[in-house]
């Protein structure tokens, strides 16, 4: 009876600042996804955290099973048409990015000395859609929830930045460029869904090209994280010579299902929304959970090198994103 309660005094908690971050996104600040704004108050609040013990198990099953449910519920925003409708060149694009800046990660990771789990979630938030693609892949390495919020502030930080400079840029005419071509390179250089409608949103037809060159990085989450899975199950047989157990991460081939039957079926508008809420308010416990979760000692100790893998993997971002556009379209 009494873990029954505690666990309800647990979700009761992570709903209480769950809400308070929906009512500052849509009040307050609104630039900010409730997600960026879930996990800064529940770092805020982490000092808590030890002294309230009877919370943790809710808090945990917040930022695991809840998080894996909002993942999956994630592909309701997504059908396989709009992405075909960018063809061959906006698919390589999309591709090309989620490789260059994963790979790019895991060499200056390495060449940094920076702990390999704190590289690779920084890479996929870089590569493929942020917030999500970190606690997406946290899940499948079982990092600790302190490394994935390194690495979650850090790609706060420079997916704002790509939001506020681009638009700046886009106005000052220094890059010769079409809608068209600015709606490629926005989708592919930003990291978070919310970053690239801020940026996106100088004009109708270069948000709706870039969102869906970034429903395309998004996409390419499954098989990433397949193949990560792999490899690092492959290095265990190598280096204990023994027997295993490969760990496939279901929720992400769920997300490619939810995508699947969204984009065969014509669902009426109230499930699809309904979905798409779902998915928000699950994905806005699980930051609030990272957050409360967050050891402030790690996190200064990875601080500042995590900072110098962000913002050389941001410059990669729009560089790449422009070179393949000037390229490609």
């Amino acid at each position: 009876m009494n873990n029954a309660r505690d666990f309800l005094y647990g979700i009761a908690l992570l709903s209480i600042i769950s809400v308070c971050a929906f009512l500052i996104s849509n009040t307050l600040l609104p630039f900010l996804s409730p997600l960026i704004i879930g996990i800064l108050l529940g770092a805020l609040l982490s000092p808590l955290y030890p002294k309230i013990p009877f919370t943790h198990k809710a808090i945990k099953f917040g930022s695991k099973q809840l998080l894996r449910a909002g993942i999956v519920l994630y592909g309701s925003y997504i059908t396989f048409g709009e992405i075909a409708t960018l063809g061959i060149s906006g698919f390589c694009i999309a591709a090309s990015i989620v490789i260059i800046t994963f790979c790019s990660a895991l060499i200056i990771g390495r060449i940094l000395k920076l702990d390999t789990q704190i590289s690779m979630l920084v890479g996929i938030g870089s590569a493929v859609c942020g917030a999500a693609a970190i606690l997406a892949l946290e899940s499948t390495i079982k990092a600790s929830p302190s490394k994935s919020s390194i690495a979650l502030s850090f790609i706060v930080i420079f997916g704002l930045c790509g939001m506020v400079l681009l638009p700046l840029v886009y106005y000052s005419g220094l890059l010769p460029l079409s809608d068209y071509q600015w709606g490629i390179l926005i989708g592919a250089s930003l990291h978070e869904v919310g970053n690239v409608i801020g940026a996106g949103a100088i004009s109708p037809e270069i948000q709706n090209i870039a969102i869906l060159i970034k429903m395309t990085r998004v996409i390419l989450l499954v098989p990433l994280l397949l193949i990560i899975a792999y490899v690092m199950f492959a290095q265990k047989q190598q280096d204990s010579k023994e027997r295993g157990t490969l760990y496939i991460p279901y929720f992400a081939l769920l997300f490619l299902v939810v995508i699947a039957l969204n984009s065969m079926y014509d669902f009426p508008p109230v499930i699809l929304q309904s979905a798409q809420f779902g998915s928000k308010i699950l994905l806005v416990f699980a930051m609030v959970a990272l957050g409360l979760q967050i050891d402030w000692q790690k996190f200064v100790s990875f601080g500042t090198k995590t900072f110098i893998l962000a913002f050389i993997l941001f410059v990669i971002l729009l560089v790449s994103a422009y070179a393949l556009v000037y390229l490609i379209c």
